[in-house]
């Protein structure tokens, strides 16, 4: 299959390679030429996993986003949801008829990529679909070697819209055979473990992210009380869910730490793997990493609205985001990605619903 990948971050690396190595004509892009050197001259990914080391050949490594996604039949963005508005105005024209664009995962990023090329006026009828994670826990070793260290298992995965959910699914299926069907996007999006598992590790560390050099929230990070947070934050996410009438599984995140439970997005053992490696010792920069300015900023933001339009409380996710507008100094409630700042939170259930169901009309 003709795949794009667009972006150059850790999920970028790891799908290009990953999909690659199993057969499909990946065209990568990236808007950085310089940081994107190597693999343009080479047209090739270094991939370590636990299989060893080997070199990838890309079917087309490009700084020209036109190139990487004309004729793709998937247009895959593994990209943080802060990068969504600007690659929307810049991707959208470029989408044509049948295209499948795969956001892993997407903070509801698919209604923005929906609502962009409706503006376009091309009348392309293009689908959208969202996830819960990114497919792989994954780290750059260098501009071109990525490290993939677990693969997602389960996907729960909904589409925009909903009924162009079978034919988006057998598409994304071909890549990723670990998709499962969800109700919608909106369901997808509170599928989303960003908001729930990284606003409580950034926050309850800030002290040693900002004392140490590198810290790993993952390993030494993740104490009893960071973990009871999550814990209430995630039921928090379970309940506005069940408000909306989305059915089980929920994926909740006590299952990714706790092998006795059903298996979550990565499987067993996965978080074992993650501290294992190393990897995740890294600088954290408090307030301009992608755990404050995407999954506070965004995706808790996000969480909090819902969660106020299906009439549920969420006071540890409103504690939390309040303390991530403190360290940053901008209210994220105001100024984050709400259903308000989207125009979408005096919607009726059965407006939404159709939303949902047909597109942006």
């Amino acid at each position: 299959m003709e795949i794009a990948v667009i972006g150059g971050g850790h999920g970028c690396h790891a799908a290009a390679a990953d999909l690659s190595e199993r057969g499909h004509r990946v065209r990568l892009w990236r808007r950085d030429r310089e940081a994107f050197a190597p693999t343009l001259k080479r047209s090739a990914l270094t991939l370590t996993d636990t299989q060893g080391t080997r070199d990838v050949s890309l079917g087309l490594a490009t700084t020209d986003l036109a190139q990487a996604v004309t004729g793709a039949e998937l247009v895959l963005i593994p990209l943080p949801a802060t990068a969504q508005v600007v690659l929307g105005r810049d991707l959208a024209p470029l989408l044509t008829d049948g295209q499948v664009v795969f956001l892993p995962p997407g903070t509801f990023g698919s209604y923005i990529l929906a609502n962009a090329v409706k503006r376009t006026g091309t009348g392309a009828r293009v689908t959208f679909a969202e996830t819960g994670t990114l497919p792989y826990l994954a780290r750059k070793q260098a501009t071109d070697h990525i490290a993939i260290r677990v693969r997602a298992t389960r996907l729960p995965t909904g589409v925009l819209p909903t009924s162009d959910c079978s034919r988006a699914l057998d598409i994304i299926g071909a890549a990723y055979p670990s998709v499962e069907p969800i109700e919608d996007v909106l369901s997808a999006a509170l599928m989303n473990a960003g908001p729930i598992i990284h606003p409580p590790l950034i926050l309850m560390n800030a002290g040693p992210l900002e004392h140490f050099k590198v810290w790993d929230i993952h390993n030494e990070g993740t104490q009893p009380s960071v973990r009871r947070v999550t814990d209430a934050l995630d039921a928090e996410r379970v309940s506005i869910r069940e408000a909306l009438g989305y059915r089980p599984p929920h994926f909740p995140l006590a299952d990714h730490y706790d092998d006795t439970r059903d298996e979550w997005m990565y499987g067993n053992t996965s978080h074992e793997k993650l501290t294992d490696s190393g990897d995740w010792r890294e600088d954290i920069g408090l307030t301009t990493h992608r755990y404050m300015l995407e999954d506070v900023a965004l995706g808790l933001a996000f969480l909090v609205s819902v969660g106020v339009w299906a009439g549920t409380e969420t006071p540890v996710a409103r504690g939390l985001l309040a303390l991530g507008s403190a360290v940053v100094g901008k209210d994220f409630r105001t100024a984050g990605r709400t259903l308000e700042t989207l125009g979408l939170a005096d919607l009726s259930r059965d407006e939404m619903h159709d939303l949902l169901q047909g597109g942006p009309g």
